[in-house]
């Protein structure tokens, strides 16, 4: 009778009735085996299914030095800007018979220091960093391409020498955003700034000013407001409730408001909301990123769309051609990937009456 556990090399060979080299030569696909005869085979493999045989692929990734891991670091699961692209990350990994470990470093640096660690530990591959509001080691993540593992950073970009990028194209995103604002006939329009420690928020506002010097909009003081730092992702939405509320306080009025992104789009309509303002009638509102509560709100929300999904999937890409470099001993290529956004017109914008 077979031990209860997993079946192991040796079961499947007192089972076949051949020696434990030949069965492991047989299951494992190694390069010997095609001197074995096809009738051998049939009957190992005959067996193995018999008895419920999986290899073990820590053994296998022992063997070939290959684990197909790739380690995803989210700083914030929680943050609705990650969710499409790890579902574009976990799509593409499953299509190349990679498998995905997820850590969440809660937004705490020490915590990120320590799945990296962990992470190389496990001996992942490679690794692609879900960046969102946290200003990341940079030094650590240099560090890895120097260990032969090559990274990749979603959502952000990043000058850093030795790390790949992927990110959507921030400065004419934003361009296009006021555009949309100004072809509607809005002149008196408001903005609320993400925080000076991104960069994203400094691209973005480098496209608004391209765009207002190319039309002569002047870019009031007064209408213009910056979201704080904070490793809070959800707490852009009460910046975005107080930053209106304190805009609407100045007094000076405007009749459109561009925000740094979705969520303080969303707290700029609840502070309208509760001012009695009607949006589009009395303030035009758009957003950035697109997340799913975009098109939840009452009105729906006009933004501009971050194919994070296809960043996901381009991050992967990336860290494929990055993996098989590593593997053949060839110099691994250092990718700056920018894609375009779309705009995406709902409710809250409208011509100005």
């Amino acid at each position: 009778m077979r031990r209860s556990g997993a079946t192991t090399i040796r079961d499947v060979a007192r089972e076949s009735g051949y020696s434990a080299s030949t069965v492991s030569i047989v299951l494992n696909s190694a390069p010997l085996s095609r001197y074995i005869p096809e009738e051998t085979k049939q009957r190992i493999q005959v067996a193995a299914r018999r008895l419920g045989y999986r290899p073990n692929p820590l053994a296998r990734s022992l063997r070939s030095q290959r684990s197909n891991i790739v380690g995803v670091m989210v700083f914030d699961i929680t943050d609705p800007f990650c969710t499409p692209i790890l579902r574009g990350l976990e799509n593409s990994l499953y299509q190349a018979n990679y498998l995905s470990l997820l850590t969440d470093a809660h937004n705490e640096p020490h915590r990120f220091e320590r799945y990296l660690e962990m992470l190389l530990d496990r001996r992942v591959e490679g690794l692609i960093v879900v960046a969102n509001w946290l200003v990341m080691d940079i030094k650590l993540l240099a560090d890895l391409t120097g260990r032969q593992v090559p990274t990749v950073i979603a959502g952000r970009s990043q000058e850093i020498e030795s790390v790949s990028t992927v990110s959507v194209d921030n400065e004419s995103a934003a361009a296009m955003a006021l555009e949309h604002l100004y072809l509607l006939g809005h002149r008196e329009i408001a903005f609320l700034r993400g925080p000076k420690a991104l960069a994203s928020s400094g691209q973005r506002w480098k496209g608004i000013r391209a765009f207002a010097g190319s039309v002569d909009l002047k870019l009031d003081p007064k209408h213009i407001a910056e979201v704080p730092e904070s490793l809070d992702p959800n707490s852009s939405f009460e910046a975005g409730v107080q930053l209106t509320t304190e805009l609407l306080r100045r007094g000076k009025t405007f009749t459109a408001l561009m925000a740094y992104d979705d969520m303080t789009a969303l707290g700029a309509l609840r502070a309208l909301k509760q001012k009695g303002l009607r949006v589009p009638d009395d303030c035009s509102v758009i957003g950035f990123d697109d997340v799913a509560q975009a098109s939840l709100s009452v009105p729906a929300l006009t933004t501009m769309r971050q194919p994070m999904e296809a960043m996901g999937s381009m991050s992967v890409g990336i860290m494929l051609d990055a993996i098989n470099a590593v593997e053949k001993k060839r110099d691994v290529s250092i990718v700056r990937r920018k894609i375009p956004a779309e705009l995406v017109v709902r409710e809250s914008t409208a011509a100005l009456k």
